[in-house]
């Protein structure tokens, strides 16, 4: 009449136990290769971005490639060329190549 009872059924823990071991091992997993290489990613930018100062050339988001003619907290003044320039958002800043690399 038991025997067809599993070893889990009669020993709850162990059962418990089997299922825990691999959601934790998931959600490590899942934060290695993931989350901590994006907020990673994330410090580098908004370092790249609060270094940013007039005359650096950068990137934008869409590809746009200009001189820092102007800049505030939240918005930026690229120069394209000795005549246009236009206004972006600070966060519309893809990349940026510092002053000195930008004179060689």
């Amino acid at each position: 009449m038991f025997q067809g009872m599993s070893l889990a059924a009669t020993n709850p823990s162990g059962g418990i136990f089997s299922l825990i071991v691999p959601l934790v091992l998931m959600v490590a997993i899942f934060y290695f290769l993931m989350i901590r290489p994006q907020n990673k990613k994330q410090k580098q930018r908004n370092a790249m971005l609060n270094q940013l100062k007039k005359g650096d050339k950068i990137v934008t988001i869409g590809g746009l490639h200009g001189t820092i003619a102007e800049i505030t907290d939240d918005v930026v003044v690229l120069r394209v060329n000795d005549v246009t320039k236009l206004t972006f958002d600070r966060n519309a800043i893809s990349s940026a190549v510092s002053r000195e690399t930008a004179v060689e």
